[in-house]
């Protein structure tokens, strides 16, 4: 198993995919230093889903990679770096995480720039924001379905805004790779991909309770608003097969 370690991290590998542990009373410290860095600094959620995606896609895993932050969201990470290494990873919610970051921001009175949405879930999210944190400026913001052409204006305003954080959420062509693919264009600064999050933000879709989400049952909310979630039964026993695989024939994980 690969391991790298700093002073507010440690990351290791899950069948080859690295693992951000960050304890979360230190999270401040980091998302302090990155800002400080003054570089581009990608953030990922990552799921169970997103982990067996990054095994086989490349473009997606040199994302991954890259990325100054790797957190993990899904039960099943966690419980799978248990079984392979012994090693205890921080699962953390989307929906709090993201409210920590925005948190941490508003506390130095950082930026943020939104993107993604419709118009009206954007514009409700940006006046939820103004209101949860007075302090932390929306420097910016643009529904996700934006023309092609229009694409270079909007990479050029976000770098001009120069935010300490760009969030994207659903409607943005191509999702959380449309990061990837603008990476160096959109400047310096934190980049964090949540589908979501702006219809929670807008009250429009609620995230899942705390109690759901601690016990590994917040993929049945999923399934139900998406019932086609429901096959992900079968990549899900795949993983716990590799799993397995990798305890009794490998040793670099």
């Amino acid at each position: 198993m690969g391991t790298e370690t700093t002073e507010i991290k440690q990351r290791v590998n899950l069948l080859k995919v690295p693992i951000d542990i960050i304890e979360p009373g230190q999270l401040g410290d980091l998302v302090y230093d990155l800002l400080k860095d003054k570089k581009e600094h990608n953030i990922v959620l990552l799921s169970l889903w997103d982990l067996l995606r990054a095994r086989r896609n490349g473009e997606y895993r040199t994302y991954i990679l890259r990325a100054s932050l790797i957190i993990p969201i899904s039960k099943s990470i966690i419980s799978g770096l248990k079984f392979l290494t012994g090693k205890k990873a921080i699962r953390y919610m989307p929906f709090d995480f993201i409210v920590n970051v925005l948190t941490l921001l508003e506390n130095r009175e950082f930026t943020c720039y939104l993107l993604g949405g419709q118009t009206k879930i954007l514009l409700k999210t940006e006046k939820n924001i103004r209101q949860t944190f007075p302090r932390l400026r929306v420097v910016g913001r643009f529904p996700g379905s934006f023309k092609r052409q229009e694409e270079n204006t909007i990479i050029k305003a976000i770098k001009k805004a120069s935010p300490s954080l760009l969030l994207v959420g659903k409607g943005v062509r191509s999702g959380e790779r449309w990061i990837a693919k603008n990476n160096v264009s959109l400047g310096n600064g934190l980049r964090l991909w949540c589908s979501d999050i702006f219809d929670v933000f807008a009250e429009k879709k609620s995230h899942p309770s705390r109690t759901a989400f601690d016990h590994g049952f917040e993929w049945i909310g999923y399934c139900f608003r998406n019932p086609l979630r429901f096959f992900r039964l079968f990549p899900y026993i795949y993983y716990k097969i590799l799993l397995l695989v990798y305890k009794i024939f490998y040793r670099d994980i």
